[in-house]
């Protein structure tokens, strides 16, 4: 079979090895499960794709992917290797940088300029830079992030199953979050860090499912041997645990945005601030013509599967643009009179 039938990987690998061209059908900011979904569906569309990524994955703590579709159990790093070289296969570009700002063109599209300097250009733009977590201000909760101080059970849950888990109540949201934790360990406490107050059904609920509520703050994080094995409160008493639990508040990373008029909206769940996303419409589509985001920058709940998904959809919704774009052009250029 001729290379070109498999995606010209001999000319694309000798593409690759040479520096960052000048323009792009589309730049991608950020290279997570979602950038990569998206520059996947771009370049199969044969459209030049220029993927820029700061290297700071958000997931980079965890030690594997979760409810991937055969690819359970991947570590992140991996995942994100086998993604990139796919993208490569099929003509795509990548640059390790930061982006500071993102500037409109009389033309519609966009110039990015980086860290370092560089500028490139682009007709359209997909940011999926992802969110920040941040955490209660509690000592060790941040080294233990992603690894045994967790947030989502579909994420985490079952590598936890059976262990005692103590839940860092810091709102209202704190009795939800046990009870669907509870699926997974009977042995669950909450322990108020912060003051927050349940309904009297909450108070209900957590009794009758065995869930105990302890008044806090916590102090630390008992830690021996490089594993968690407990929680310590104010008063001097330490709870054993395999895992705490925690309700982080979820930023947006959205500087690149903010240069285009884009800002993050704050997220509330039952009255409680959860965080905050970069508003778009079903296909990632933002209010500025020619940016579209996927990915935890504008879904909270996204995991890495969902965030691929949205990628993909993205992607596809970018072609499609700049197909019309194209045929818009066409059309008008087949309309002007011969010599005219």
């Amino acid at each position: 079979m001729d290379s070109r039938d498999v995606g010209g990987r001999g000319d694309r690998r000798r593409r690759r090895e040479s520096s960052v061209r000048e323009t792009y059908d589309v730049v991608i900011v950020g290279g997570g499960a979602a950038g990569l979904s998206g520059a996947l569906a771009l370049t199969r569309a044969r459209r030049s794709v220029l993927v820029v990524d700061a290297g700071e994955p958000r997931n980079a703590p965890a030690g594997h992917v979760h409810n991937y579709l055969a690819r359970e159990g991947t570590p992140p790093g991996e995942l994100v290797a086998a993604g990139r070289a796919e993208v490569a296969g099929y003509g795509g570009e990548f640059v390790d940088a930061a982006v500071r700002a993102a500037t409109p063109r009389e033309d519609g599209g966009f110039r990015l300029a980086f860290a370092d300097g560089r500028t490139v250009e682009a007709r359209r733009l997909l940011v999926t830079t992802g969110l920040v977590d941040e955490l209660p201000d509690v000592p060790g909760l941040t080294e233990r992030w992603g690894r045994d101080v967790l947030h989502c059970p579909y994420c985490h849950g079952w590598e936890v199953r059976d262990l005692p888990l103590v839940v860092l109540a810091t709102g209202p949201l704190a009795a939800h979050q046990a009870l669907l934790w509870r699926q997974w360990s009977a042995d669950v406490t909450i322990v108020r860090h912060a003051p927050c107050a349940f309904t009297p059904e909450e108070d209900e609920q957590l009794a009758a499912r065995g869930v105990r509520v302890l008044d806090g703050p916590v102090a630390a994080l008992e830690v021996a041997d490089d594993a968690l094995t407990g929680v310590r409160l104010a008063g001097g008493e330490v709870l054993p645990a395999g895992a705490v639990v925690v309700a982080p508040r979820f930023h947006a990373r959205a500087d690149v945005l903010a240069s285009l008029g884009l800002a993050p909206v704050v997220q509330e769940v039952g009255g409680q601030v959860v965080g905050s996303t970069v508003p778009a419409g079903p296909a990632g589509a933002t209010e500025v013509p020619g940016v579209w985001v996927a990915g935890n920058i504008t879904d909270l709940r996204a995991q890495v599967i969902t965030a691929a998904a949205a990628g993909l959809a993205a992607g596809a919704a970018i072609n499609a643009d700049l197909a019309a774009e194209e045929t818009r052009a066409a059309v008008a250029a087949r309309r002007v009179p011969v010599g005219g």
